[in-house]
């Protein structure tokens, strides 16, 4: 019965035990699903805020540039004022200056030759302003088409290179991941033999503890028997001998003193008897 009970708990530790193992790996692999989730969050988070920063650079640089071209512009237009400022000045004095020639000399021929000198002098001048700032303009157009040429080619390179580095971070993941499970396998199997190894070994020595009791059993069991049966013929012996005794004090009546050095003989042989006796058996 106790090998039996020994043996229940044995199948119902090792079934605990597997159920337990179960759920463990259960355990570890949603904690691994959940970091492996947890890091692609982590990477899509970082993607996404490079992207921002990214997006906020390429606005902040938008906005940069059209500052400056807004100033570039107003730039140019206060200089094309003062331009036309002094224009108009030189005109005014001018002007003034041809007024008082005229009302000096009060030549009006002369006086509508140099106007009309004086005019075309400021048309060209005029259409060689017009021309310059065209000319400006077009240059300052070609560079910032350049500048944005060059801007959306760099642009394209740094994306490039950070689709480059997260297709290499999660190809490793994936790398790591499969080399990981890999181990769980092979950790699992090793588990598996040692286990089986052990409920072995010990289903052994079971098996050998077992055997041995029942050969000591069996060996005590012979032992108290044969002790039954001398104690037995021990008994008859001695009841034999009494009745002898009994017979001879009943035949030999006339014999007492005969009789009672017999009867003290045999009292000290059954003292020694039984010393002998209780000597055997303490020594059985």
């Amino acid at each position: 019965r106790c090998f039996y009970e020994q043996k229940i708990l044995q199948k119902t530790f090792g079934e605990w035990k597997e159920q337990w193992t179960v759920c463990r790996e259960k355990q570890l692999s949603l904690r691994a699903d959940n970091h492996y989730r947890q890091l692609l969050l982590n990477l899509i988070f970082k993607a996404w805020r490079a992207y921002v920063c990214q997006q906020q650079g390429k606005r902040n640089k938008y906005y940069v540039a059209e500052s400056h071209a807004k100033k570039q512009t107003i730039l140019r237009t206060w200089q094309h004022w003062l331009v036309f400022v002094d224009v108009q000045r030189t005109e005014h004095k001018l002007q003034s200056v041809a007024l008082a020639f005229r009302e000096r000399s009060c030549l009006r021929i002369s006086w509508a030759v140099w106007r009309r000198q004086h005019y075309q002098k400021c048309s060209g001048h005029k259409m060689n302003i017009l021309a310059l700032q065209y000319w400006a303009q077009s240059l300052q157009f070609r560079a910032w088409l350049q500048w944005r040429e060059l801007y959306l080619y760099t642009q394209n390179e740094k994306q490039k290179d950070i689709r480059a580095v997260t297709h290499h971070q999660h190809w490793e993941l994936r790398r790591c991941m499969g080399a990981w499970l890999g181990y769980l396998s092979l950790q699992r199997v090793k588990k598996c033999q040692n286990e089986l190894a052990q409920e072995f070994h010990w289903s052994r020595m079971l098996r050998r503890c077992f055997t041995d009791w029942q050969l000591s059993w069996e060996c005590r069991r012979r032992l108290h028997a044969h002790q039954r049966d001398l104690e037995k013929q021990a008994a008859r012996i001695a009841l034999w001998r009494v009745f002898a005794h009994w017979r001879h004090y009943v035949l030999c009546v006339e014999e007492a003193q005969q009789c009672e050095l017999a009867e003290k003989h045999y009292k000290c042989h059954l003292l020694v008897l039984r010393k002998f006796w209780n000597c055997w058996k303490s020594c059985l």
